[in-house]
């Protein structure tokens, strides 16, 4: 793979479409983020859960937020990564003209990475995946492909922002968002399909990255981009390098920042929260800084930007030194994990006691418990009505609530299941469970 390729501006649906040379005050890159900042599908992140449930009193990281900053830190890693390359190559943006715009990519993809999560976090794709391997779904395994089946069994909220940001919905432009194959490519962690994907030990294939619904979108992107097939999976293809500092971003921010929610909301207290992050803060001896903020908030909150900083710099450090092994497709890791053993160390202690006492706390428990039965439930009384050729009034009635953007008009399982998928998989936290209460008659709408 090299740079070049790698970092197209061709745009999905715009393929023909020349670049224009007129003087503009954002590059197709930039253009890409601003398309998402203004998007209703980012917008509805603000009520999707990250980790604890939506905010009362006390004020936690929802998944717009999350985004927000994931971005932030993703611009900084390209951005830095650029810098270190300029350094050793000061001729290097006439080799690679776009090289400048790696954290203008980096960002984008950080910033749409999310857009397919479910309601009410991992608890959401949780349900939506049992429903067909315990619950009422498993009926419809005759009637799909094997392919279509493990797409349903395992639903992927990553692969599903993939379909989010290109499948053409009804009404909708057919070009989807027409972001930059470049972008496009770069939140595909896993690029391969789920029949081909949960492999062990294999880091391009942990998970999958896009439906069968759109095999042939992403194929057509990594043909443009050069990018490599993967020598264990022919189907499948080696990441866009770019992929590992939006991954590096992610975990950069949700291992650092849920520590912060944590002691917010009291489930960890200050000496603890600083016993994690000043191993982090690169040996700077903050002792007075600390001691001169009376207010504790205030002395996580410099720990946390002090402990970024340092991972920031050195993920930036190991992805310009390994130049090499990404574009060959070779680094087998997350670039966190592949920093000084003494941060890998403390990280992996804090992901440890992330999980006993932040994932595990009663009401980070509560949302998921709740959020899997009313994900369920709606599952359980769309797809059926969705998938009868002969409904009843109150098929059609459920039916009818389904916007027009996601009805098909192809008449197999598989697409008319995708239809109530898109649909429900799409839901804010508040409206899944508005509209499970009035399903269930818990709850009238209001004749106002």
């Amino acid at each position: 793979m090299n740079w070049k390729q790698l970092l197209s501006t061709k745009r999905w649906g715009y393929e023909h479409r020349e670049v224009s040379d007129q003087i503009d005050a954002r590059s197709e890159f930039q253009r890409d983020y601003d398309r998402l900042i203004f998007s209703s599908p980012f917008r509805r992140l603000q009520n999707k859960t990250q980790v604890f449930p939506l905010p009362g009193v006390v004020f936690v990281h929802n998944r717009l937020t999350h985004s927000l900053e994931v971005a932030s830190v993703g611009r900084s890693l390209g951005r830095l990564f650029y810098n270190i390359m300029k350094k050793e190559n000061p001729d290097i943006d006439q080799e690679y003209p776009f090289l400048q715009e790696v954290g203008n990519i980096v960002s984008a993809a950080c910033l749409s990475h999310d857009l397919g999560n479910p309601a009410f976090g991992h608890s959401g794709e949780e349900a939506i995946s049992s429903y067909f391997t315990e619950g009422k779904g498993r009926e419809y395994q005759q009637f799909v492909s094997a392919e279509e089946w493990a797409d349903l069994t395992h639903f992927e909220g990553n692969a599903n922002a993939l379909r989010v940001l290109t499948h053409a919905f009804n009404g909708k432009d057919e070009k989807g968002f027409a972001l930059t194959y470049a972008t496009l490519a770069s939140i595909v962690k896993y690029p391969c399909s789920a029949i081909e994907g949960h492999v062990k030990n294999n880091h391009h294939r942990k998970k999958y990255g896009y439906f069968d619904t759109e095999t042939a979108t992403f194929r057509k992107i990594a043909a443009e981009l050069g990018l490599k097939a993967d020598p264990a999976n022919p189907g499948g293809y080696l990441r866009h390098p770019l992929v590992y500092l939006v991954e590096a971003a992610d975990d950069i921010c949700y291992n650092i920042i849920d520590l912060e929610d944590a002691h917010h909301l009291k489930i960890l207290s200050y000496a603890e929260v600083e016993e994690l992050l000043l191993p982090l803060c690169g040996g700077e001896d903050l002792r007075d800084r600390l001691d001169a903020l009376a207010d504790t908030g205030s002395r996580v909150e410099l720990l946390r930007a002090k402990a970024i900083n340092t991972l920031i710099h050195g993920c930036a450090s190991v992805f310009a030194k390994n130049q090499d092994r990404f574009l060959a497709g070779t680094f087998e890791m997350p670039l966190v994990d592949a920093l000084d053993n003494n941060i890998v160390a403390q990280m992996k202690r804090i992901s440890a006691i992330s999980v006993a006492r932040i994932y595990n706390a009663p009401t980070v428990v509560q949302i998921e418990v709740a959020g899997f039965k009313v994900m369920n439930a709606l599952l359980e009384e769309f797809i059926p009505a969705y998938l009868k050729e002969e409904k009843g009034h109150f098929d059609k009635k459920i039916v009818a609530m389904i916007p027009d953007q996601f009805h098909t008009t192809l008449t197999d399982t598989y697409a008319k299941i995708r239809t109530v998928l898109d649909y429900v998989s799409g839901m804010t936290d508040i409206y899944a469970v508005d509209l499970y209460r009035k399903i269930k008659g818990i709850s009238i709408p209001s004749l106002k």
